[in-house]
């Protein structure tokens, strides 16, 4: 350990320019008394699109009110009233190393090396033909 005192001092915290402003909740603003798990859209409200419940923080619920909305979207989650997760579609794109490679499967079967198949004989499946014959055609329509 080393016998330097740390010589900073912290700002006091009213001396920080910038107000926050404490966020006002949903269900203050809306008037709501009684939190109902059947209550599906005012629940789907504190609910991020993953199907996380939201923090305190993001909502601006008070500890009670938070601790009833969870409990609320839990209940109802139970009911099959909400989704425990949703599904969220993700389009992967094909990481290539550094040299631009395809990773592991090697480079993509181009449109010549497929023809080439077909004259040596080999076996080429259905749908890469289709694939060939419908490029060739929008081919000789642009021509």
């Amino acid at each position: 350990m080393s016998n330097k005192k740390n010589t900073k001092t912290r700002a006091p915290k009213d001396a920080n320019p910038k107000k926050i402003k404490k966020k006002t909740s949903i269900l203050v603003s809306d008037k709501v008394e009684y939190i109902d798990y059947k209550d599906v859209n005012l629940l789907t409200r504190f609910v991020s699109d993953r199907s996380k419940i939201r923090n305190r923080r993001v909502t601006g619920n008070s500890v009670q009110q938070q601790r009833e909305i969870a409990n609320a979207i839990k209940n109802s989650r139970e009911m099959a009233l909400m989704p425990y997760t949703k599904r969220v579609a993700q389009t992967r794109t094909g990481r290539g190393g550094r040299d631009g490679e395809r990773g592991e499967r090697g480079p993509r079967a181009d449109r010549d090396q497929v023809q080439q198949s077909q004259v040596e004989g080999t076996e080429v499946e259905e749908l890469e033909l289709d694939e060939v014959e419908a490029t060739e055609s929008t081919e000789t329509e642009e021509a």
